[in-house]
Formats: C-alpha cells, structure tokens, sequence
C-alpha cells in the first residue's frame, strides 16, 4: 500500500482517472454536426436502387415474416417456417422500420415505400454509429478534436456508408459492437473514479494522504491487500446487454465478447496494480470477478436468448415442435436448430464470384459489388457515347483501410514501449474480431464481413494521429508540423470517398469514368 499512498491524492486520481476535457458543450456540438453530416449523406436518395439488390432478397423477406408471423416464414408460400442461418435481432429491426415505412409482402404487393421501410433501420444505426463513436474516441483520447477526427474517418467510409444503405445485418451487428465498446470504455473510467474516491474518501485531489490513513481509507485486512469492492457497475452491465443483444444480430460478435471479457478483467487488474495493491491479480479476483462472470457470461447469454422470444411465443418457428410440444421440447427443438446453423456455417464452401479471403481483407483485395448496371447512351441519364456505368461497390477508403492496416504495427510499437491501454484495446478487439476467421480457409466470406473490424482500425489511426499532433506542451513547430499531417490526411480521406462516391451510392457515370475508379483488375467483381 505504501507505493500508492506516498503520492498525493490529486497524482493518484489522475493516473487512475485522467480528466475529461473541459469543452463539454462544444464537445457535444462538434459530435452532433459530425453525425449530422454522415446522416444526411446515408439518407440521402437511401431508396436507390429500387427495389431489392443483393441479399436483401433474404432480410428483407425474414423481416416481413417476423412482423406479420412472429417468426421467418418460407418466402415461396408466404407461410410455414423457414430455415435462415442468422439469429433475429437484426431483422426485427428493420421489420420495425417496415412497419413505419413500407414493405414488400410475401406475394409482391407494395405498401407504402418499401425501399426506405427495410434500408431506413440501416441508416438509422449507421449514423447512430457515428455518434457514438465520435463520444467513445474523444473519451478514449481526453480530445475533443481526435474524437471528431475518428467520427469523420467513420462518416467517410466507403463500406461503413454503403452498408448504411443496404437492408443487410451488418451494420447492425457492427452498431452493436461500436455500443459495447463504449460501455466497456465507461465502465473502465466509472470502475477507477470509484477506485480513488475510495482511497481518498473526500475524494479531493488536494490532500495528500499518508500510508496509515489511505489503509484507514479502505479498511484494514484483505480491503488493504487487495482493495475494495467498487459496487454496482451500470456500464459493466450495459457492455454486456450490448454484446449479447450484438450476438442476437450474427454469431460472429462472440469473437469481440471474448476480447472485450478479457480487457475488461485486465483493465480491473490494472486499476488495482497503479493504486498500490500488493496483490493486485487476487484482489480483481476476489472483488471483481463475480460480477464481471455475471455482465460477461450471462447477461450476454439471456440477452441471446432474448432475442429469439418470437421463436417461443409463437408456433410455426423452425424446429419449433420437432420434439412435440412444452417448455423442454421447445428448449430441445431450439437447440437442434442451432445446431443446424452451426453445421450450416462450417459447411459453407460454394464458390461465389465475390467471396475474399480475410487476409485480402486489410487491403480491399476484394470487394463486393452489390449491384450493377451499364447503360448505353440516351439510358437512364447516360450522356457518354461509349455508354456509363452505376454500381453499388462494397468498397472501403484506401486512405481508412490501409492505413488502419498500418496503424495496428503502430499499436504493436506503442504497447511495447508505453504500455498503452489504447493500444491494447485496438489490438486485443481487433486481433480477437479478426484472427477467428483465419481458422476457416475454405468458409465461403465476403469483404463485407470485415465491418466489425472498422471500429478498432480508425481507433489505431485516431492514436497515431495523436503522436503526430504531439502534447499540449510540445513546441509551436512541433504542432504546427503535426497539425500539418493530420489535416492533409483528413483531406485526403475527404477527397476519396467524393472520389468514389459514385460507385459507392448507384449514380451514373461514363464508363472511363468508372475504369477510372476500379484501381486494380481484382476490384471488377463479375
């Protein structure tokens, strides 16, 4: 105890909690008009194309069911089950989109504006995204200014904004893992305030404190050896609801759960080793554990379980009565259904024209043309003679992705060197979200199912862009050259995405134009 407590309160709470900034009202201005800005470019002209492109004709259809029936119906009768290999969550979001909006029904009549019905739900979570994250980067970082840098990098995305603009799950599934990763941020900040209020019990960061009265602070015994329990952990909580609820969207965010567990754990480990516990490993252990199994293992798995609830209230779900009915055989046909997707997802190996690898991943080898068009002169607003081009292209900023890719060797250097818990979070989320899928070679996979990955890559260039910047305290060419860098980048990601906007957002332009944009021969997906 007597390494903590030779310090003053004030140092020990500020290695603990470093303060926010100062600016809170600007902080929240400056958020907000980022995610006004990705808003309206994810809502605007959001029903091109019409009608349904890509597997939309899956979601869109599993959406319609849930609404009408409760559960997927089969889209060839329009009743009866349906076998789909992803869990409901987000598809109950867009069929409440469909509810507001419109919808296709099962037979092919339209009602209201069915476009914006099953694309709205997308947009909507893709800009909230936006939001979120600007909030969690300007946390992470202690800036107002590298929050907004990191919410820019995400409005600016090519695959974040078309998978804003498509009714699929991804977006949804990475919404929920933006979410969580900002309750697991909070939840750190929340658990080490309490920690040195705790230890100074006033909680004033004027005093200082000798050994004897910071032991008095927390009690004597095991509370001096290992610390004390820090109470009811509201984010810890919300972290969980967000992961299970993620889980509830696609499977694959069990892989960031696994990440996001063991950070939060060492994170808890760490808090106790800067205060000056002798036993700071057994102290998490002892004070903290039980409740991290809780927020960790089973608020995530009753959350899961949650979103399946219109499989159980209802009568006509896959397997629903395979084993007859009452309370056992609906948990037995439930288990046998996710057993069936299982054996679907590690037997998925038919060829398709667009699948990728996911090491080609980090650099775009491969991205997903959604949908595509080529209409000649006098067609569909086409005033090239050579004839035009309008895609819908899954394709990320090379100035976002591959310099993301770059950015993780950065963390790997900072870690090593500064032990920073940033850097340890980019790597940990990034490696646990991203390394799973290397175990699968022959697993069917998309670009498009590296949009989890995003998040954690603008969080690795967001640090470095920091480096760059330098401290507050650097010298006036220091900053000047720093500030240089890291506007001209920003430009440049700007710039691109305006660059390939149109074959991001179905606009129609010459065919050179688009030749133009499609960088290397791998990039034409047909």
């Amino acid at each position: 105890m007597a390494r903590a407590v030779a310090a003053s309160a004030g140092t020990l709470r500020a290695r603990l909690c470093p303060p926010m900034p100062a600016d809170r009202v600007l902080g929240w201005a400056a958020a907000l008009a980022v995610t006004l800005l990705a808003g309206i470019l994810r809502f605007w002209r959001l029903t091109e194309p019409k009608g349904i492109y890509f597997d939309e004709v899956y979601y869109t259809k599993d959406a319609w069911g849930l609404m009408t029936h409760g559960y997927e119906v089969n889209s060839n009768t329009c009743s009866g089950d349906a076998f789909v290999v992803h869990p409901p969550l987000g598809k109950w979001f867009m069929a409440a989109s469909e509810k507001l909006f419109g919808y296709q029904d099962c037979a092919g009549a339209v009602h209201g504006s069915p476009e914006l019905g099953w694309r709205f739900a997308s947009a909507f979570f893709g800009t909230l995204a936006v939001l979120v994250f600007t909030r969690l980067a300007r946390r992470m970082f202690r800036s107002t200014l590298l929050g907004c840098f990191a919410g820019l990098l995400m409005t600016f995305d090519g695959l974040e904004f078309v998978q804003s603009r498509i009714g699929i799950l991804d977006i949804f599934l990475m919404t929920g893992l933006v979410l969580a990763l900002a309750c697991l941020v909070l939840d750190r900040d929340h658990g080490r305030t309490r920690l040195a209020d705790r230890l100074t019990c006033t909680g004033s960061t004027d005093s200082t404190d000798s050994a004897d009265s910071a032991v008095g602070a927390v009690g004597g015994g095991a509370d001096a050896r290992y610390g004390p329990w820090l109470g009811w952990r509201p984010w810890r909580l919300a972290a969980g609801l967000c992961l299970g609820a993620s889980m509830g969207v696609k499977w694959s965010a069990l892989y960031t759960l696994v990440g996001f567990a063991a950070l939060a754990l060492a994170w808890d480990i760490g808090a106790r080793r800067t205060a000056g516990f002798p036993a700071p490993v057994r102290g998490a252990l002892r004070r903290d554990l039980p409740a991290w199994f809780g927020c960790y293992i089973l608020v995530p798995i009753v959350t899961f379980l949650s979103t399946w609830t219109g499989w159980f209230l209802t009568d006509g779900g896959y397997d629903r009565h395979k084993y007859g009915d009452g309370f056992v055989a609906a948990w037995r046909g439930w288990w046998s259904y996710q057993r069936a997707i299982l054996e679907f997802h590690e037997h998925l190996s038919a060829r398709h024209v667009a699948q990728s690898t996911p090491m080609s991943w980090l650099v775009m080898g491969r991205p997903v043309a959604y949908d595509y068009e080529g209409p000649k002169f006098g067609e569909q607003g086409c005033r090239a003679v050579e004839g035009c081009a309008r895609e819908v292209l899954a394709l990320g900023n090379p100035a976002v992705w591959w310099v993301g890719t770059a950015s993780l060797v950065a963390m790997i250097a900072l870690w090593v060197a500064r032990r920073d818990w940033r850097a340890a979070l980019v790597l940990v989320s990034f490696g646990t979200s991203f390394l799973p899928w290397l175990a699968f070679p022959n697993r069917t996979m998309f670009f498009f199912y590296a949009l989890p990955l995003l998040p954690f890559m603008i969080l690795g260039i967001t640090a470095c862009a920091g480096l760059v910047l330098g401290p507050r305290e650097a010298s006036d060419t220091r900053r000047l050259v720093g500030a240089l860098i890291f506007g001209v980048y920003l430009i440049a990601v700007v710039l691109l995405f305006a660059y390939y906007y149109p074959i991001l957002a179905w606009q129609t332009i010459p065919l050179d134009d688009w030749r133009d944009r499609i960088w290397f021969p791998a990039w034409i997906v047909a």
